[in-house]
């Protein structure tokens, strides 16, 4: 492995958060390997990336089996060993539903028992993933995404096998709704289980109505305890400024073939994509006052939300770790009034929403 850059010696000093009603407690940013370690970056930079993270303070890692097809996790696995790392100074978490990969066999038949959450496919993509991080747990199992076809019992009670054999310490969800997840906690109540303590759904400037309105209504902070790790803070890029001038060709939404991704790529050119990039032209304004970039404090915003445990993103470099953790100085400086001309830039509080900051 090339040696890393140094980093800046200005950085911010990292802040924790406890993970819901848990006495874990986890960076306020954390760093993911969706769309790039086991991917288009190489194990070279995925090290380096790493490293850098963990030099700002970052403790928090998330993966899943289905993040290119499990070749993440094991990129994952290998960073641990070739850095070093003591595994009580870090927290792991993966996420389990598409398992597909797992199996040897040709698709169509591949995709048996190797989907959803049932109890056999959460026993057994979890042990193939510790296998794959070269971990004998994850602090963290997510239900990647829900499962109609399972019972909520059968799920519950495997995620608490799961606890009870010391593979996960936690377990929480993943784009699940309000009602999905207080179907869990009541089968929970129920039968004397642990219930979810996370989720883990997209939350940015430009995606907000569940994490601000949904959940809030449903009283999954106040009742349940529910802690957040948000995914996308920066919109799939959208919140870097980078498309305000125009698509790049060699940017993500021209490179990337990940549905999510795609389905940004559908708006191009579209109304609601030009009244996006006029928002964020305006949000440019806000952050040039601020001494600072719009990508910074769309992630500082996503910070201010005390709801947040962790802002998980992404990075190729380990230039752009050290940038993104500036938002934890930069959402310090997000008084009332600026989050008042943020919300009257981009004019998409939920409704019912009650104050957000306190």
């Amino acid at each position: 492995m090339s040696t890393s850059p140094e980093p800046p010696k200005d950085l911010p000093t990292m802040e924790y958060r406890f993970l819901g009603r848990s006495g874990l407690q986890i960076s306020a940013i954390s760093l993911g390997g969706w769309l790039t370690y086991g991917g288009h970056v190489g194990d070279e930079n995925t090290f380096a990336c790493l490293k850098a993270a963990f030099d700002a303070g970052i403790n928090f890692f998330d993966c899943a089996e289905g993040y290119a097809g499990g070749e993440s996790e094991k990129v994952m696995g290998r960073a641990i060993k070739t850095l070093g790392w003591r595994r009580n100074d870090i927290v792991v978490s993966t996420k389990i539903y598409w398992g597909t990969h797992n199996s040897a066999l040709s698709s169509p038949r591949n995709k048996i028992n190797n989907l959803g959450v049932s109890r056999k496919h959460l026993i057994e993509g979890t042990s193939a993933s510790l296998a794959r991080l070269q971990l004998s747990y994850v602090d963290i199992l997510y239900a990647h995404r829900p499962d109609r076809y399972t019972p909520i019992e059968e799920t519950v009670r495997a995620f608490n096998f799961l606890i009870d054999t010391g593979k996960t310490l936690y377990w929480g969800t993943s784009e699940w709704s309000a009602s999905e997840i207080e179907e869990a906690w009541a089968v929970a109540d129920r039968l004397g289980l642990v219930g979810p303590i996370v989720e883990q759904p997209g939350y940015s400037l430009l995606r907000r109505e569940k994490v601000d309105g949904e959940f809030k209504d449903a009283g999954l902070y106040a009742r349940r305890g529910l802690g957040l790790t948000v995914f996308s803070p920066l919109a799939g890029g959208l919140l870097t400024g980078k498309y305000v001038d125009g698509v790049p060709e060699d940017s993500r939404l021209k490179q990337s073939d990940d549905p999510y991704i795609q389905g940004v790529v559908k708006t191009i050119g579209s109304d609601t994509w030009n009244e996006q990039q006029g928002k964020i032209k305006q949000l440019m304004g806000v952050a040039e006052r601020l001494g600072t970039d719009v990508a910074t404090l769309a992630m500082a915003w996503v910070l201010a939300n005390k709801e947040v445990s962790s802002a998980i993103t992404g990075a190729s470099r380990p230039e752009q770790i050290w940038q993104t953790v500036r938002a934890v100085e930069v959402y310090r400086k997000l008084t009332g009034e600026v989050l008042e001309e943020i919300e009257g830039i981009v004019g998409n509080k939920p409704a019912e929403l009650t104050k957000r900051f306190g």
